[in-house]
């Protein structure tokens, strides 16, 4: 496994996801549990097929049960869950031959449809299950052992932890989820921001299978609910990764979306930019100043658009221009060419750019009627 990754100029470190900890921790109870003795070091067996090794932190051996703990080590990853201890209790099942997990005290339990755990089960995703008996089954084969154990996982601290995860928001009570793809935390990883934004897409879907509100942030969500109506209820924010979100409302089947966001993120689509983190691309003043050379601005009003530091200072120097409204219609039009680009227009995407005072730059013609079928107050004909 590689330790570390390079990211932005900088060497980090990688670290364990809580479900290659929970698959650690069960392992470490299950051979303390078959041989009588402390299993000071355990390894197991990544998704991969990669061997991670870790030290168990402690230890509780009762008759017919032990209970181990591993501390989580997140890397240099900015994990809330960095540091908890995952613990299993491992006991053998006296009326089964199989391997059996259950949710213990800080795992979380599913209440709400669209994610990858059935409502009312722990939340323990499926790759996470999948290690942890794998790893289980590979023990009791090494030690002979034909009996079948229940396995219990729990994590300290996590109904307070989980507060500050999305769990309340995914319909996730009481505790944190046990997670993991490869095993494996690499440092500030996109790839957990959009998982994230997927599962949060699956549960609107079980809500309106057809249409979806999606908006960057909490500046998109403020404007939706006091311009529109709309909470995130109706959709999902997705940061930074536009391009991945409405590859994923493609997949899902959605055939409608209403795209609400600051011009300062929304600009740069009509670059063709599909990450609109500002470590990856800008170009927002390009793509006004472009527009307005082609608008017929003059080459002085150009330049002072291209040393704004924001798209409303840009705005302003374009409405004391006379041109606004024609140029933040040829940037609606680029913003939509390059969606149905993505969306090899399977997807009939509104939209709707507003600026810092709420007033909007531009939006599409059908983007009213859509928020209002979203927010349920379209009429009977429609």
């Amino acid at each position: 496994m590689a330790d570390s990754v390079i990211k932005n100029g900088k060497k980090l470190r990688c670290g364990f996801t809580t479900g290659s900890c929970a698959a650690a921790a069960a392992a470490a109870a299950l051979q303390t549990l078959l041989t009588g003795e402390r299993t000071e070091f355990v390894k197991i067996t990544l998704p991969g097929g990669i061997t991670a090794g870790f030290e168990p932190l402690s230890y509780m051996i009762k008759e017919g049960s032990v209970t181990a703990a591993v501390r989580k080590d997140a890397g240099d990853d900015p994990d809330v869950t960095d540091g908890i201890e995952i613990t299993a209790t491992v006991s053998f099942g006296a009326e089964h031959g199989e391997v059996r997990i259950f949710g213990g005290e800080g795992v979380g339990t599913v209440t709400a449809q669209g994610l990858k755990c059935p409502v009312g089960e722990a939340a323990i995703n499926p790759v996470p299950r999948r290690m942890i008996k794998e790893n289980a089954r590979r023990i009791l084969q090494q030690y002979e052992c034909a009996g079948g154990v229940d396995i219990v996982i729990g994590a300290v601290n996590g109904r307070q932890i989980a507060q500050h995860t999305y769990n309340p928001r995914l319909g996730i009570t009481d505790g944190i989820s046990i997670l993991g793809t490869t095993g494996i935390v690499e440092p500030m990883s996109e790839k957990a921001l959009i998982d994230t934004v997927q599962l949060l897409i699956d549960q609107a879907k079980t809500k309106n299978p057809a249409r979806i509100l999606i908006t960057p942030g909490n500046y998109g969500s403020d404007f939706c609910s006091k311009e529109l109506g709309l909470t995130l209820e109706h959709g999902v924010q997705f940061s930074n990764f536009i391009g991945e979100t409405l590859d994923y409302l493609v997949f899902s089947g959605f055939s409608e979306a209403l795209l609400v966001g600051h011009a300062g993120k929304l600009v740069k689509i009509a670059a063709g930019v599909m990450n609109t983190h500002s470590s990856v691309a800008d170009g927002r003043m390009e793509v006004f100043a472009a527009h307005s050379a082609a608008a017929g601005a003059p080459s002085e009003t150009v330049r002072r658009i291209l040393e704004c530091k924001t798209t409303d200072a840009a705005a302003a120097i374009l409405q004391e221009a006379g041109l606004l409204q024609e140029v933040a219609g040829r940037i609606l039009q680029k913003i939509c060419l390059h969606i149905d680009y993505r969306t090899k227009a399977l997807l009939k995407t509104e939209v709707i750019v507003f600026l810092n005072d709420h007033t909007v730059l531009c939006e599409t013609p059908g983007a009213r009627e859509l928020a209002k079928k979203l927010a349920g107050k379209e009429s009977p004909s429609q």
